[in-house]
């Protein structure tokens, strides 16, 4: 190769390293953006739960009763909110994507889903096709949450798996070499 030839190459690497660098800055800046919209999502959404609230309790029990439901929603959702922050944190940190942060926030979305059809389904009439429809979206809630839970689990048991401990003769701790 000659020395040409070489210090293009050389030349090439410069520009793409520097380019990937500028990129990643730039997916840096991009994170930390969404990562404060979302906090102030959240604050805006706490603020209003918490007016709601206050609302409700000078105005008697029976407000209380009726935006119950609506205060729940808020809260499960700003609890949704903070946990896709907590997902931005840890690819702003680590550059990588985790799946679990995102099984708990579908966990979260289908039981607050399931707590919301349930308290609301006392409030309506009930046709037998409307509650046919609602019993099926409840079933499929559950597994859903089920499987998210079961998926998390594996993660958990995987990653404890994968690393095994040793102990201090380069065994494992069922007396195996290395």
């Amino acid at each position: 190769m000659s020395d040409n030839e070489h210090d293009a190459r050389k030349g090439s690497r410069a520009w793409t390293s520097h380019a990937a660098k500028m990129l990643g800055t730039s997916e840096n800046v991009v994170l930390v953006l969404i990562g404060v919209a979302l906090v102030l999502v959240a604050a805006l959404l706490l603020y209003s739960g918490m007016h709601d609230l206050n609302e409700a309790v000078h105005r008697g029990p029976a407000e209380i009763e009726h935006k119950s439901i609506e205060i729940l929603n808020t809260v499960l959702l700003v609890m949704m909110t903070m946990e896709i922050v907590y997902t931005v944190a840890i690819s702003l940190e680590s550059h990588t994507l985790n799946a679990e942060p995102f099984l708990i926030i579908g966990m979260i979305a289908g039981i607050r889903r399931m707590l919301v059809i349930t308290a609301t389904s006392t409030e309506q009439e009930a046709h037998a096709e409307q509650f046919h429809n609602t019993l099926v979206e409840l079933g499929l809630l559950a597994a859903m949450v089920v499987a998210l839970a079961g998926a998390i689990w594996i993660l958990r048991h995987s990653a404890y798996n994968s690393v095994k401990p040793r102990d201090e003769s380069g065994g494992d701790q069922l007396g195996r070499g290395r």
